[in-house]
């Protein structure tokens, strides 16, 4: 057997294998005795069918076990022999499998890149500065009156109007598509929210309780090429209910609906901390997110395909799970699943070079986890609840993955910190950053 390989790119190998005549024939020999065996052919017994016949009327049934076995027996084996590990299932093109003749045969598939990190210290970033904002408090606290807000039914004959909350029933019909049609039952529409397509709310105003209305709007386009700008979507809209919003007022009454607070200053105290904490957080994450593609400067590779198409399910099926928990669908937020994947493709690509650059930094620097490490997470996690600590803690020491997982993660944020450890940082503000 001759085995060549190949590299196509620095992600993907090419193995071209070549197997002699001799055991071809063999094989050939191997399957057509097999399939006499269990032949029913008219006129003859099972398995006693001459050889001649078996060979004009099972020849294709041969190729496909001849073939199938010859993968199975000779590419792992040249894969092993040559320690090429594939990400995903090889593209195979041969030749037309012939008695006496060589069966030659390619298997085409990824693999993971070959990462020299060329430079990963003193990479330069930039860091937002945090500035207090009074005025998110209140916003928040303006948000948490929304949240608490009563919805009050108002009377048959009242028309939508901008500001109230609407029940409907919808359905979507795509042109040209309709694998896209989509719908939902007692779908909440805040009307004036701007929340969904471009013009589905305005159609809504002025229906009353029991009205229907149909209308077309143009949908986002299913990637960004795509030609014409957009498909037509034909809305069937019924008007359930209509609903105002009464909103209580911020006093100390609402506050203690918060549990551990009794009057408002203490409850304001509580969201200026909590709103510190979340914008410094923030401030963070996205600092380390800019350090990372710092790093992804430094050191440009390629990435495989198929990685990038598996982050991208598992975006779309975050995004898909969360539009579902607020009883709404990818249509209404103009998207489809083509669109999301071309808008954000470059987003996966660039967390797959992330979590390989990081993976290879582990790797350079020998980053290791110890229990303490370990605890420490778990306390993270539990935030404080002795209780829960006690069962995370015994969930990770019965589910070898899910440690595994965890270990990966606190690897994976340890070299983000040798990364910050050695950046050059500047300081700038929200708006220098946007500027940037």
């Amino acid at each position: 057997m001759q085995v060549h390989v190949e590299d196509i790119s620095p992600v993907q190998k090419k193995i071209t294998i070549e197997i002699p005549a001799e055991r071809v024939n063999e094989e050939i020999e191997k399957a057509y005795s097999a399939i006499q065996k269990k032949a029913k052919l008219q006129g003859f017994r099972p398995g006693k069918a001459p050889m001649q016949l078996i060979k004009r009327t099972y020849s294709d049934a041969m190729r496909d076990d001849v073939m199938r076995r010859l993968y199975q027996q000779t590419l792992y084996q040249a894969m092993d022999e040559h320690k090429v590990e594939p990400l995903d299932s090889p593209v195979i093109e041969s030749d037309i499998l012939e008695a006496g003749v060589p069966f030659k045969y390619s298997a085409l598939f990824e693999v993971m890149p070959q990462i020299l990190l060329n430079e990963y210290t003193g990479l330069t970033a930039l860091k937002e500065t945090y500035i207090a904002k009074p005025e998110n408090v209140e916003n928040e606290l303006k948000r948490m009156q929304e949240n608490m807000a009563q919805l009050i039914p108002l009377v048959e004959d009242a028309a939508v109007e901008n500001g109230h909350t609407v029940s409907v029933d919808y359905t979507i019909t795509v042109e040209g598509s309709p694998e896209e049609n989509s719908g939902a039952q007692t779908a909440e529409v805040e009307v004036g929210a701007n929340r969904l397509i471009p013009g589905f709310e305005e159609q809504l105003i002025g229906l009353k309780a029991g009205e229907s209305k149909e209308f077309t709007l143009e949908l986002p386009a299913g990637s960004d090429n795509a030609e014409p700008a957009g498909k037509k979507g034909l809305f069937s809209v019924t008007v359930k209910e209509v609903k105002r919003k009464e909103l209580p007022e911020l006093d100390d009454d609402f506050a203690q609906q918060f549990g551990e607070y009794t009057t408002m200053d203490e409850l304001r105290a509580k969201m200026v901390e909590y709103h510190d904490k979340n914008e410094k957080d923030r401030i963070d994450n996205e600092f380390k997110e800019r350090v990372i593609q710092a790093l992804i400067k430094k050191n440009p590779l390629d990435v495989p395909e198929s990685m990038v198409k598996r982050q991208l399910d598992h975006m779309f099926e975050n995004l898909k799970n969360r539009l579902k928990s607020q009883q709404m669908s990818l249509e209404m937020m103009g998207l489809d699943a083509e669109g999301f994947r071309a808008r954000f493709r470059d987003d996966a690509i660039d967390k797959v070079k992330g979590g390989l650059l990081l993976m290879a930094l582990v790797e350079k620097e020998n980053v290791t986890v110890s229990d303490d490490d370990l605890s420490a997470h778990y306390e993270k996690i539990a935030a404080g609840n002795a209780e829960m600590l006690d069962r995370i803690k015994e969930y990770y020491t019965t589910n070898p993955k899910a440690k595994n997982a965890i270990t990966s993660e606190i690897k994976e944020d340890k070299a983000i910190s040798l990364l910050i450890g050695s950046a050059i940082i500047t300081e700038v503000t929200a708006e220098q950053l946007k500027a940037a």
